[in-house]
């Protein structure tokens, strides 16, 4: 669904994005898990990128799979900045669930060990969710980087498509925030799926009815590189987002039938993406 690389790699200018927001009285817990195997070279910008913000009300932990590239050294040296356990896991989903495993929060969220959060993104998601009691779970703009850290393209959303969601997964996993409720409500990620575990976790927030809202905001960098790319975590996702599909539209869709269900979202997100490269967003 997105274009990757979409120009040479540029420094990633934090300046050029809007500055962290005040943040309300009474700011409300934030939970976030990053799960982690054999990641060091990355996650210590993913960890920087949470800890920087300063939120005042945040429980951070990482959650790593007994990793064997010094990521254990690596949380060691992070002192008592951030909550952490290093033990064998079964996958990903496995990872996520550990570590939210008894957190108290009223926001919840996971990124992943290569993924990077933009500043002033935690304050700013909070002050959202306290100002709009009635939006189960948020979701925004977002920034590729290639492996040094240097971005090469851009997402621009449009609204939130319900209709499209049940066909493809748009939502970028690393900008998403939900309530505790919808956790509670719907159960933990569902550990049979080991690629498209978010788009499940979405799908069934849909189904019972929970509001997602896009935020007019970008909130996160997603890391491209080499170890994503492989047969055979291609072909698992395959399989996994067909079951998906057919459980939320009850039937196979031909790939004619995705592209013209979802090709209204698409044109709606080329519109907001040029409107944005022509500075007419406001960011």
């Amino acid at each position: 669904m997105w274009t990757f690389e979409q120009y040479p790699p540029r420094l990633l200018n934090l300046r050029a994005f809007p500055p962290a927001p005040s943040i309300h009285e009474n700011a409300p817990r934030i939970a976030m898990v990053t799960p982690s195997y054999n990641h060091a070279q990355y996650l210590g910008a993913t960890i920087d990128s949470i800890v920087s913000q300063n939120y005042p009300n945040l429980y951070y932990h990482v959650q790593d799979g007994a990793s064997i590239d010094g990521t254990a050294d690596l949380l060691k040296g992070r002192g008592e900045s951030i909550s952490w356990k290093s033990e064998p896991d079964s996958g990903q989903s496995n990872a996520i669930n550990l570590g939210f495993a008894g957190v108290d929060s009223e926001i919840m969220a996971y990124l992943n060990s290569d993924d990077m959060l933009l500043p002033g993104t935690l304050a700013y998601v909070a002050n959202y969710f306290t100002s709009h009691p009635h939006v189960d779970i948020v979701y925004g703009h977002r920034v590729f980087v290639d492996r040094e850290g240097l971005e090469v393209g851009r997402a621009v959303l449009p609204p939130h498509d319900g209709r499209a969601l049940q066909y493809a997964d748009y939502i970028p996993q690393e900008t998403m925030f939900w309530r505790r409720r919808v956790w509670d409500r719907i159960g933990p990620i569902d550990e049979s799926f080991h690629y498209a575990m978010d788009w499940d976790f979405i799908l069934r927030a849909q189904a019972a009815g929970f509001k997602f809202v896009r935020l007019p905001r970008f909130l996160a960098c997603f890391r491209i590189h080499d170890a994503q790319k492989t047969a055979s975590t291609y072909a698992i996702g395959v399989r996994e987002m067909g079951i998906l599909r057919r459980r939320a539209l009850g039937f196979d869709p031909t790939q004619i039938q995705i592209r013209r269900a979802i090709a209204p979202y698409l044109a709606r997100q080329v519109i907001f993406h040029y409107a944005h490269k022509l500075s007419l967003l406001g960011y």
